[in-house]
């Protein structure tokens, strides 16, 4: 391998260097990797797509489809393309502005993806234990203004990930070992004190995670307890194929985020590729699914 100039230095180039052991087989994943995506993107625009031409769909649970559809779009394109040309063309250079703002884009829909989860849960609550004042209570115009302070909330709790990363030095011809710009690879190949950047990112992933997971888990609680409590068993049938739906979503979404995030920091056992492999699969299997799945339980059960 060539020896590298390592001297402190403002790079103005990362170098990343896809999943490490596995290059032989790059033209391979990359083709796995694009079909999953292609699914992923027509499913999601033929959500958008359906929701806006039907006037009858203007409704807050398709608006939130809407949303989450938007959000996996976003995941899931600013991690491929890199990807891709990383696989199919060896172009591992990416500038250091570009790589910080991939990371912000990143984690900022992330996040705002959680927020859309909690408000789908909320919205089932309202339509189960309350649904005689569902329509005075979730408007489109409220589900709008609940979507803008997810997406400020993302803003303000992202930015100063790659703020935090910018002051830091580097050495000069850095490799990040990914596909991408995660936040903890890229701390790593610092050589400054990177102690307030694990700090930060590990208080944003329990702070964000674990709030909404909460407030998730306590809506559900509560519809399953009036779920429960129906005796029709048409009605029953109907909250069930909700609920169990969005159940999945949540659970597809979380685990392996939380599973990808903590290995991340601590696990010392697992090798750089089978995390990489995870990293992606994160962002890749999830939006390949869960709009379409979350629409055909919703049509069933309306």
């Amino acid at each position: 391998m060539a020896a590298f100039n390592l001297t402190l230095s403002d790079p103005s180039i990362f170098n990343l260097t896809g999943i490490p052991g596995l290059e032989a087989t790059h033209i391979w994943i990359s083709i796995s990797f694009c079909m999953f995506y292609i699914i992923s993107l027509l499913g999601n625009v033929t959500v958008l797509s359906v929701v806006s031409k039907e006037q009858s769909l203007h409704k807050p649970i398709y608006l939130l489809l809407c949303m989450l559809a938007l959000t996996d779009i976003g995941i899931s394109t600013s991690v491929i393309q890199k990807a891709l040309c990383i696989f199919l063309f060896n172009l591992k250079g990416i500038t250091v502005d570009g790589c910080l703002t991939q990371m912000f884009f990143l984690y900022a829909v992330s996040v705002m993806k959680s927020a859309v989860l909690v408000i789908m849960a909320f919205d089932r609550y309202i339509a189960i234990c309350n649904p005689l004042r569902y329509s005075t209570i979730l408007t489109n115009t409220r589900i709008a203004k609940l979507g803008l302070v997810g997406l400020i909330r993302a803003v303000l709790f992202i930015l100063p990930l790659p703020l935090l990363l910018k002051r830091q030095p580097f050495y000069t011809n850095c490799i990040v070992p990914h596909t991408y710009c995660d936040h903890i690879a890229v701390a790593k190949i610092s050589c400054g004190d990177i102690t307030v950047n694990r700090t930060y990112g590990l208080v944003i992933t329990f702070v964000v995670i674990g709030l909404d997971l909460m407030l998730i888990a306590l809506s559900y609680s509560l519809v399953i307890r009036a779920v429960l409590r129906i005796s029709s068993k048409k009605a029953h049938q109907k909250a069930l194929n909700t609920c169990t739906a969005h159940i999945c979503v949540i659970l597809t979404s979380y685990a392996s985020c939380l599973f990808s995030n903590l290995t991340q920091r601590f696990s010392q056992g697992i090798a750089s590729n089978v995390h990489i492999i995870l990293a992606n699969l994160y962002f890749l299997i999830p939006p390949h699914a869960q709009p379409y799945y979350l629409w055909g339980q919703n049509k069933r059960a309306s």
